[in-house]
Protein backbone atom coordinates (compact mmCIF):
# COMPACT_ATOMS: atom_id res chain seq x y z
CA UNK A 1 0.00 0.00 0.00
CA UNK A 2 1.37 3.43 -0.93
CA UNK A 3 2.43 5.74 1.84
CA UNK A 4 0.74 8.58 -0.03
CA UNK A 5 -3.02 8.37 0.24
CA UNK A 6 -5.09 9.55 -2.68
CA UNK A 7 -7.13 12.57 -1.75
CA UNK A 8 -10.87 12.15 -2.28
CA UNK A 9 -12.35 14.12 -5.14
CA UNK A 10 -13.93 17.37 -4.08
CA UNK A 11 -17.71 17.36 -4.14
CA UNK A 12 -19.26 19.44 -6.90
CA UNK A 13 -21.13 22.39 -5.37
CA UNK A 14 -24.88 22.29 -5.84
CA UNK A 15 -26.41 24.70 -8.33
CA UNK A 16 -27.78 27.98 -7.01
CA UNK A 17 -31.53 27.41 -6.53
CA UNK A 18 -34.08 29.51 -8.42
CA UNK A 19 -35.06 32.82 -6.87
CA UNK A 20 -38.04 32.74 -4.54
CA UNK A 21 -38.17 36.37 -3.40
CA UNK A 22 -36.75 39.17 -5.57
CA UNK A 23 -35.78 42.70 -4.57
CA UNK A 24 -36.17 45.10 -7.51
CA UNK A 25 -35.11 48.73 -7.42
CA UNK A 26 -36.94 51.23 -9.60
CA UNK A 27 -39.92 48.93 -10.12
CA UNK A 28 -42.62 51.55 -10.55
CA UNK A 29 -42.68 51.93 -14.34
CA UNK A 30 -41.11 50.92 -17.65
CA UNK A 31 -38.58 48.11 -17.55
CA UNK A 32 -38.70 47.93 -13.75
CA UNK A 33 -42.45 47.32 -13.71
CA UNK A 34 -42.09 44.70 -16.47
CA UNK A 35 -39.48 42.91 -14.34
CA UNK A 36 -41.85 42.96 -11.36
CA UNK A 37 -44.65 41.39 -13.40
CA UNK A 38 -42.32 38.78 -14.89
CA UNK A 39 -40.89 37.69 -11.53
CA UNK A 40 -44.40 37.30 -10.14
CA UNK A 41 -45.48 35.31 -13.21
CA UNK A 42 -42.65 32.89 -12.50
CA UNK A 43 -43.76 32.21 -8.96
CA UNK A 44 -41.49 34.55 -7.02
CA UNK A 45 -42.52 37.09 -4.42
CA UNK A 46 -41.38 40.65 -5.10
CA UNK A 47 -40.23 43.55 -2.96
CA UNK A 48 -39.82 46.71 -5.00
CA UNK A 49 -39.30 50.40 -4.35
CA UNK A 50 -39.02 53.67 -6.22
CA UNK A 51 -38.96 57.34 -5.33
CA UNK A 52 -42.61 57.53 -6.39
CA UNK A 53 -44.96 54.56 -6.15
CA UNK A 54 -47.14 54.66 -9.26
CA UNK A 55 -50.85 53.75 -9.37
CA UNK A 56 -49.94 50.62 -11.37
CA UNK A 57 -47.65 49.42 -8.60
CA UNK A 58 -50.15 50.32 -5.89
CA UNK A 59 -52.84 48.31 -7.69
CA UNK A 60 -50.53 45.31 -8.00
CA UNK A 61 -49.71 45.41 -4.29
CA UNK A 62 -53.41 45.63 -3.43
CA UNK A 63 -54.24 42.74 -5.75
CA UNK A 64 -51.48 40.46 -4.45
CA UNK A 65 -50.70 41.56 -0.88
CA UNK A 66 -49.10 38.25 0.06
CA UNK A 67 -46.68 38.36 -2.87
CA UNK A 68 -45.83 42.04 -3.35
CA UNK A 69 -44.31 44.58 -0.97
CA UNK A 70 -43.79 48.14 -2.22
CA UNK A 71 -42.31 51.29 -0.78
CA UNK A 72 -41.52 54.89 -1.65
CA UNK A 73 -37.75 54.92 -1.15
CA UNK A 74 -34.94 56.93 -2.70
CA UNK A 75 -32.14 54.53 -3.62
CA UNK A 76 -29.58 57.04 -2.33
CA UNK A 77 -31.07 56.85 1.19
CA UNK A 78 -29.01 54.03 2.72
CA UNK A 79 -30.93 53.91 6.01
CA UNK A 80 -34.27 53.76 4.20
CA UNK A 81 -32.98 50.91 2.02
CA UNK A 82 -31.94 48.90 5.08
CA UNK A 83 -35.34 49.49 6.69
CA UNK A 84 -37.14 48.52 3.49
CA UNK A 85 -35.27 45.21 3.22
CA UNK A 86 -36.05 44.43 6.86
CA UNK A 87 -39.75 45.21 6.48
CA UNK A 88 -40.06 43.41 3.14
CA UNK A 89 -38.43 40.23 4.42
CA UNK A 90 -40.63 40.29 7.53
CA UNK A 91 -43.68 40.16 5.25
CA UNK A 92 -42.47 38.08 2.30
CA UNK A 93 -39.75 35.91 3.81
CA UNK A 94 -36.02 35.84 3.06
CA UNK A 95 -34.96 37.73 -0.07
CA UNK A 96 -32.63 35.67 -2.24
CA UNK A 97 -32.32 37.73 -5.44
CA UNK A 98 -31.67 41.33 -6.42
CA UNK A 99 -32.29 43.22 -9.64
CA UNK A 100 -30.34 46.48 -9.44
CA UNK A 101 -32.41 48.50 -11.89
CA UNK A 102 -32.90 52.06 -10.60
CA UNK A 103 -30.98 54.82 -12.41
CA UNK A 104 -31.20 58.35 -13.73
CA UNK A 105 -30.27 59.48 -17.22
CA UNK A 106 -28.12 62.21 -18.74
CA UNK A 107 -28.23 64.43 -21.81
CA UNK A 108 -25.39 66.93 -21.69
CA UNK A 109 -21.90 67.20 -23.11
CA UNK A 110 -19.31 66.64 -20.40
CA UNK A 111 -17.98 70.20 -20.64
CA UNK A 112 -21.50 71.49 -19.97
CA UNK A 113 -22.32 69.11 -17.09
CA UNK A 114 -22.03 70.77 -13.71
CA UNK A 115 -19.99 69.15 -10.93
CA UNK A 116 -23.20 68.84 -8.94
CA UNK A 117 -24.91 66.93 -11.76
CA UNK A 118 -21.90 64.63 -12.20
CA UNK A 119 -21.98 63.87 -8.47
CA UNK A 120 -25.74 63.22 -8.57
CA UNK A 121 -25.46 60.74 -11.43
CA UNK A 122 -22.53 58.91 -9.83
CA UNK A 123 -24.30 58.74 -6.48
CA UNK A 124 -27.57 57.46 -7.95
CA UNK A 125 -26.26 55.12 -10.65
CA UNK A 126 -23.11 53.70 -9.05
CA UNK A 127 -22.68 54.38 -5.34
CA UNK A 128 -26.29 53.65 -4.41
CA UNK A 129 -26.54 50.37 -6.39
CA UNK A 130 -23.28 49.17 -4.81
CA UNK A 131 -24.61 49.92 -1.34
CA UNK A 132 -27.92 48.26 -2.20
CA UNK A 133 -26.04 45.14 -3.32
CA UNK A 134 -24.10 45.22 -0.05
CA UNK A 135 -27.30 45.49 2.00
CA UNK A 136 -28.91 42.67 0.03
CA UNK A 137 -25.87 40.41 0.40
CA UNK A 138 -25.67 40.96 4.14
CA UNK A 139 -29.34 39.98 4.41
CA UNK A 140 -29.18 37.02 2.03
CA UNK A 141 -25.96 35.58 3.47
CA UNK A 142 -27.53 35.60 6.93
CA UNK A 143 -30.83 34.08 5.80
CA UNK A 144 -30.11 31.65 2.96
CA UNK A 145 -26.40 31.94 2.21
CA UNK A 146 -26.97 31.80 -1.55
CA UNK A 147 -28.71 33.79 -4.24
CA UNK A 148 -28.56 35.78 -7.44
CA UNK A 149 -27.86 39.36 -8.48
CA UNK A 150 -28.64 41.01 -11.82
CA UNK A 151 -27.22 44.46 -12.53
CA UNK A 152 -29.16 46.37 -15.19
CA UNK A 153 -26.41 48.38 -16.89
CA UNK A 154 -26.22 49.67 -20.46
CA UNK A 155 -24.60 49.30 -23.85
CA UNK A 156 -23.24 52.78 -23.11
CA UNK A 157 -20.63 51.07 -20.94
CA UNK A 158 -19.27 49.44 -24.12
CA UNK A 159 -19.70 52.12 -26.79
CA UNK A 160 -19.41 55.89 -26.81
CA UNK A 161 -22.48 58.08 -27.19
CA UNK A 162 -22.29 61.88 -27.00
CA UNK A 163 -23.96 63.44 -24.01
CA UNK A 164 -23.61 60.37 -21.79
CA UNK A 165 -20.10 60.57 -20.32
CA UNK A 166 -21.00 60.31 -16.64
CA UNK A 167 -23.90 57.93 -17.24
CA UNK A 168 -21.62 55.63 -19.23
CA UNK A 169 -18.95 55.78 -16.53
CA UNK A 170 -21.42 54.66 -13.87
CA UNK A 171 -22.69 51.75 -15.94
CA UNK A 172 -19.15 50.65 -16.80
CA UNK A 173 -18.25 50.86 -13.14
CA UNK A 174 -21.22 48.70 -12.24
CA UNK A 175 -20.18 46.07 -14.80
CA UNK A 176 -16.66 46.04 -13.35
CA UNK A 177 -18.00 45.74 -9.81
CA UNK A 178 -20.25 42.89 -10.94
CA UNK A 179 -17.32 40.84 -12.19
CA UNK A 180 -15.34 41.37 -8.99
CA UNK A 181 -18.36 40.60 -6.83
CA UNK A 182 -18.93 37.35 -8.72
CA UNK A 183 -15.35 36.38 -7.85
CA UNK A 184 -15.68 37.44 -4.21
CA UNK A 185 -18.81 35.37 -3.65
CA UNK A 186 -17.05 32.10 -4.60
CA UNK A 187 -20.12 30.54 -6.21
CA UNK A 188 -22.51 31.33 -3.37
CA UNK A 189 -24.15 34.01 -5.51
CA UNK A 190 -24.46 34.24 -9.28
CA UNK A 191 -23.77 37.85 -10.24
CA UNK A 192 -24.32 39.08 -13.79
CA UNK A 193 -25.22 42.19 -15.78
CA UNK A 194 -27.83 42.72 -18.45
CA UNK A 195 -26.85 45.63 -20.70
CA UNK A 196 -29.78 46.91 -22.75
CA UNK A 197 -29.40 49.09 -25.78
CA UNK A 198 -31.58 52.14 -26.17
CA UNK A 199 -35.30 51.61 -25.91
CA UNK A 200 -38.27 53.92 -25.78
CA UNK A 201 -38.49 55.04 -22.17
CA UNK A 202 -38.71 58.11 -20.02
CA UNK A 203 -34.92 57.98 -19.57
CA UNK A 204 -33.94 57.60 -23.23
CA UNK A 205 -36.43 60.25 -24.32
CA UNK A 206 -33.93 62.90 -23.23
CA UNK A 207 -31.81 61.95 -26.25
CA UNK A 208 -34.41 63.33 -28.60
CA UNK A 209 -36.11 61.77 -31.62
CA UNK A 210 -33.29 62.61 -34.03
CA UNK A 211 -30.58 60.83 -32.02
CA UNK A 212 -32.85 57.87 -31.32
CA UNK A 213 -33.69 57.63 -35.03
CA UNK A 214 -29.98 57.63 -35.88
CA UNK A 215 -29.32 54.86 -33.36
CA UNK A 216 -32.21 52.85 -34.82
CA UNK A 217 -30.88 53.18 -38.39
CA UNK A 218 -27.44 52.00 -37.29
CA UNK A 219 -28.81 48.98 -35.41
CA UNK A 220 -28.62 45.75 -37.49
CA UNK A 221 -32.03 44.56 -36.30
CA UNK A 222 -33.52 47.89 -37.41
CA UNK A 223 -35.37 48.57 -34.17
CA UNK A 224 -34.83 49.72 -30.63
CA UNK A 225 -34.93 47.33 -27.73
CA UNK A 226 -38.18 46.82 -25.82
CA UNK A 227 -38.67 45.68 -22.22
CA UNK A 228 -40.10 42.40 -23.54
CA UNK A 229 -36.67 41.68 -25.08
CA UNK A 230 -34.96 42.12 -21.72
CA UNK A 231 -37.28 40.34 -19.30
CA UNK A 232 -36.67 36.80 -20.69
CA UNK A 233 -32.91 37.18 -20.20
CA UNK A 234 -33.31 38.46 -16.64
CA UNK A 235 -35.81 35.64 -16.01
CA UNK A 236 -33.24 33.06 -17.01
CA UNK A 237 -30.60 34.61 -14.77
CA UNK A 238 -33.02 34.49 -11.84
CA UNK A 239 -34.63 31.09 -12.28
CA UNK A 240 -32.58 28.82 -14.57
CA UNK A 241 -29.48 26.74 -13.91
CA UNK A 242 -27.39 28.64 -16.46
CA UNK A 243 -24.10 28.58 -14.50
CA UNK A 244 -23.53 32.06 -15.92
CA UNK A 245 -21.47 34.13 -13.51
CA UNK A 246 -19.59 37.41 -13.88
CA UNK A 247 -20.95 38.03 -17.39
CA UNK A 248 -22.40 41.02 -19.24
CA UNK A 249 -25.25 40.04 -21.57
CA UNK A 250 -25.87 42.77 -24.14
CA UNK A 251 -29.34 43.14 -25.62
CA UNK A 252 -29.22 45.85 -28.28
CA UNK A 253 -30.26 44.41 -31.62
CA UNK A 254 -26.62 44.14 -32.62
CA UNK A 255 -25.92 47.86 -32.32
CA UNK A 256 -22.66 47.27 -30.43
CA UNK A 257 -21.11 44.81 -32.88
Amino acid sequence: MSDTATAPAAATPAAIPPATCVLISGGSRGLGLSLVHDALANGARVATFARTVTPELEALAAERPDDVFVGSVDITDTKAITTFIKEASAKLGPIDALINNAAIGQDSLHVHTSPERVAQIVTTNLTAPLLLARAFLRHAMAKSGRGRIVMVTSVCAQRGYSGLVTYSATKGGLDSAMRTLAREMHGRFLVNSVAPGFFASEMSSVLGNEQLSTITRRTPSGRLVEPDNITPVVRSLLFDDTNLNGQVITIDGGGSI
